[in-house]
């Protein structure tokens, strides 16, 4: 999101005056400026070689925090904080604003690793790290290791309400539960970098601690490629589908997004709210396997047509069944059309039998269907057709996804866009009032 709410600004401007506050000197405290400098240095190297091409991160989690976590072990915390701030000033952003990202980001780890090294401090685990006492330093360490993923959780949940609008419980919820884990592998190994500073052997032995980590950070390199060969796929087969029925073109974009609006909204884990937004992107694909001339046509579908158009799901789910990571994905393109009822198809299914993310993505794509704007009917209003689904619960669409997504647009909004390439100069066909759903002309698309 480029643009960034004025609301959103001020709550940064606010975390870094808080930041600015935090760096300040504490009056009487010892300061090693050599091992500031070599920290950061080490830090801000450690981010770019992260972000390079090599090895190709750019997800948040890709932060080096054991050196971070090693100098709130070390440094006392406005110390232990500035490591931080060249290394998140000179790291890419790939969205922008960057120099507002740039400045959040170098704020948020201030906070966290000046709460760090304040707990650790408080707790006496300096003087266990510097007597080399691993067991006893352990408790101070882990202590610092929650305090450093609170304060993050803590400034990410607050952004998420304030830019997003996201409400205050959902928006932290289960964020220190995802975090804690990695950070707290990334804590061991700052406090073994920590011991082995003050241990006779020096800094030069503590570097060796960060071997196995990058053995680790390659890994999580590897997934986050694998991740992309992922979204390249997927984008494919939506360009070909978009190219074969330009009608639709967009729509698969906007039934995931909606999709993903009420996965989110029954709070479902985000692995799974990722797979759903697969699911509402590639709920058509199987169009690839329908003649040309039945999308593109203008008139009404003859019965036997109907009865093409209608294998697009099996289609669909024949050509994605061999990804293995769409998981549930794959039921919800081959269910999409089956209806509580019993009268949809491909298999007439009835009620709970149809899966869970069809149920969603059924919603979704006729939420879409009704909100833009095709060369057979115009986009209708965006609360009449949420009065459509509420009309059809429980007949047609599982009330609880409806719910779901009545409650998400009333809170952020839905902004159809125009699919018709050509909707000017093609005839416009409405549906009478009170049609249901599945009765609309190109219903089927």
């Amino acid at each position: 999101m480029e643009a960034v709410p004025a609301r959103a600004r001020v709550y940064i401007a606010c975390v870094t005056l808080a930041a600015l506050f935090c760096l300040l000197p504490q009056p009487g405290a010892r300061t090693t400026w050599w091992a500031v400098a070599l920290l950061a240095v080490l830090y801000a190297g450690c981010e770019r070689i992260a972000r390079s091409r090599f090895v190709g991160i750019s997800h948040p989690a890709g932060t080096f925090y054991p050196v971070l976590l090693a100098g709130a072990f070390l440094l006392p915390p406005p110390a232990a904080a500035l490591v931080a701030v060249p290394g998140a000033l000179l790291s890419p952003v790939g969205r922008r604003p960057v120099v507002l990202r740039r400045v959040w980001r170098a704020a948020q780890l201030v906070l966290g690793v000046g709460a760090a090294a304040g707990t650790h401090r408080l707790l006496g685990g300096p003087d266990a790290v510097a007597a080399g006492d691993v067991p006893y330093a352990l408790g101070p360490a882990g202590a610092a290791v929650l305090a450093f993923s609170l304060v993050l959780a803590l400034l990410d949940g607050g952004i998420l309400a304030v830019a997003e609008r996201v409400p205050v419980r959902r928006a932290w919820r289960g964020l220190v539960a995802r975090s804690l884990a990695p950070i707290a592998v990334h804590g061991l190994a700052g406090l073994m970098m920590a011991v082995l500073w003050r241990s006779p052997y020096g800094p030069v032995a503590a570097l060796l601690v960060l071997l196995p980590m990058c053995v680790s950070w390659w890994a999580f390199a590897q997934y986050h490629r694998e991740h992309a060969a992922h979204q390249a796929t997927i984008r494919a087969l939506v360009q070909a589908v978009d190219i074969k029925d330009g009608y639709t073109r967009g729509h698969s974009e906007r039934v995931g997004q909606a999709s993903m609006m009420i996965a989110r909204e029954l709070g479902m884990a985000d692995e799974r709210v990722e797979v759903l937004r697969f699911a509402g992107i590639l709920h058509d694909v199987g169009k690839l396997g329908v003649p040309t001339r039945l999308l593109r046509k203008d008139g009404p579908l003859t019965p036997e047509e109907r009865r093409v158009i209608e294998l697009h799901p099996e289609y669909g789910h024949e050509m994605v069944r061999g990804i293995g990571f769409l998981g549930e994905a794959r039921a919800a393109v081959l269910h999409h059309h089956e209806r509580l009822d019993g009268s949809g198809y491909p298999y007439g299914l009835v009620g709970r039998q149809i899966p869970e993310s069809a149920r969603v993505v059924a919603v979704a794509d006729a939420f879409d269907a009704m909100t833009s704007t095709r060369s057979y009917s115009r986009a209708r209003p965006v609360d009449v057709a949420l009065a459509e689904l509420e009309r059809c619960a429980g007949s047609q669409f599982d009330p609880v996804m409806v719910a779901a997504l009545v409650e998400a647009v009333g809170r952020t909004g839905w902004h159809p866009a125009v699919t018709a390439d050509d909707e000017e100069t093609r005839p416009l066909r409405v549906p009478p009032p009170g049609a249901p759903l599945s009765s609309r002309p190109g219903a089927h698309r």
